[in-house]
């Protein structure tokens, strides 16, 4: 296995998106690319992360191969990546070598852990809802929402979806009306409480992609897509907060 990226970016940040939430991952690499599956130690969310072969300069990749690292320690290594240099990886001696080239060549060896965690699939989920818009709009609502409570309410119906927070004495309303940059499709109001905490740490992804797709049901899943085609896609989907009444 051999694979170069000419822009470290992509894997940098969604690394470093992916380690806030999950601290020790499998990681396959195949012929479609690198995948990763994982759930958050809560069991709250799942994050689905692929990035293409056409990202990189160099793939080869022989046969399917099942790397699990920590992700911190990945974290650590990408972040000394600046954005010309060249990143290679490869497996040597039950380690993950990474390799940053520019003037200098710097080389990091990752040991390959054993963790104890079932493959996880990921299930499905039926949406009545699906959203696309920019991603600065989501991370301002979210940015909204945080300042008064630590759930908020995703509402969606047709040519409007809106956000709403309470707290126990603030509350903060967000009307996103259909236009060229939101497209909302909805048949029926439909609402769902998610939590702030995991959201806030999920529109990270908005460093990867310029739009997110968003997609939820009554006291269901939400399912966050970012999007860079023949790059990376970074999914999350996020248990609903039910309130106990």
């Amino acid at each position: 296995m051999k694979l170069t990226l000419a822009e470290p970016k992509y894997l940098k940040d969604s690394i470093s998106i992916i380690s806030e939430l999950v601290n020790e991952t499998r990681i396959k690499v195949s012929s479609e690319g690198i995948e990763l599956i994982a759930m958050d130690p809560a069991n709250v969310a799942m994050i689905v992360f692929k990035l293409l072969p056409s990202a990189f300069t160099e793939y080869n990749v022989e046969k399917p191969v099942d790397i699990a690292i920590n992700l911190a320690n990945f974290r650590q290594i990408l972040r000394r990546a600046n954005p010309t240099d060249t990143l290679s990886m490869e497996l040597a001696d039950n380690k993950l070598k990474v390799q940053l080239k520019s003037s200098s060549t710097r080389t990091f060896d990752l040991p390959i852990i054993d963790i104890e965690e079932k493959e996880q699939k990921v299930p499905e989920l039926k949406f009545p809802v699906s959203i696309q818009t920019s991603s600065m709009v989501l991370n301002e609502a979210i940015g909204d929402a945080e300042t008064v409570a630590e759930s908020v309410s995703f509402m969606a119906e047709p040519g409007i979806f809106a956000l709403n927070a309470e707290g126990d004495m603030n509350k903060a309303a967000i009307e996103i009306k259909a236009d060229d940059t939101t497209k909302i499709e909805a048949t029926e109001k439909t609402d769902s409480k998610y939590s702030v905490e995991y959201l806030k740490k999920m529109i990270e992804g908005s460093k990867l992609a310029d739009n997110v797709t968003i997609q939820f049901n009554k006291d269901y899943p939400l399912k966050l897509t970012y999007a860079t085609v023949d790059k990376v896609m970074l999914s999350f989907i996020l248990a609903p907060r039910v309130d106990n009444e």
